[in-house]
């Protein structure tokens, strides 16, 4: 299948045949969805903690004895039901990865990139650089294909670009081994150029 080269200008510059392996797939829903969901719980830092009454220093010696004082039964001041005391049930460190293997992930990845594809929201260029770190600059480049929000990807780390995008909310960089499900479908454009192209091909295909 082809694709559509834009100029810098956002004009029709000429095509680039990639493979129907990568970019003709159909969409699965289901499989995108598994794939976004195992990536943003494997995000999660899942460090939270809360004590509970054997984590809460002190507490070791009852507070009175077990009769005759007319108060309530107490072995350690520590209980929950004590201010002070420690949490009932307290959370735990716990690791909220899902396990997805490669190939499930690549499926999910092809699915994302050929719906993109069809939908006509990867507009693929043949080169996209900034020659200085410039958030003005990467505005007017951004400007000139049509667009204001979008993922760039490059085909290796581009120190530039990057630079350039950190004060722009609504525009990523990534070079190839960064893309993931949840950044493909955020953006409602996806700017790549051919050698990421390429790339992206000979990852997937």
């Amino acid at each position: 299948m082809q694709l559509n080269i834009a100029s810098a200008e956002g004009k029709a510059a000429g095509t680039v045949e990639v493979s129907e392996v990568a970019f003709g797939r159909e969409y699965n829903q289901d499989l995108v969805h598994q794939a976004v969901t195992a990536y943003l719980a494997g995000a999660r830092q899942g460090t939270r903690a809360q004590k509970n009454r054997a984590a809460v220093s002190g507490g070791g010696k009852k507070p009175w004895r077990q009769k005759g004082t007319g108060r309530a039964r107490a072995g350690t001041i520590r209980s929950p039901l004590w201010r002070t005391g420690g949490v009932t049930f307290a959370a735990q460190p716990q690791d909220h990865s899902q396990k997805l293997n490669r190939k499930m992930y690549r499926a999910a990845l092809r699915s994302i990139l050929s719906e993109l594809a069809r939908q006509e929201r990867l507009v693929v260029v043949e080169a996209f650089d900034v020659e200085a770190p410039k958030t003005k600059a990467l505005v007017q480049k951004l400007g000139g294909l049509g667009l204001q929000e979008a993922l760039i990807v490059s085909a290796e780390v581009n120190e530039n670009l990057y630079l350039a995008s950190r004060n722009l909310h609504k525009v990523d960089v990534r070079d190839v081994q960064g893309i993931d499900p949840v950044s493909l479908i955020r953006f409602d454009k996806v700017v790549v150029t051919v050698d990421a192209l390429k790339k992206i091909e000979e990852m997937l295909g």
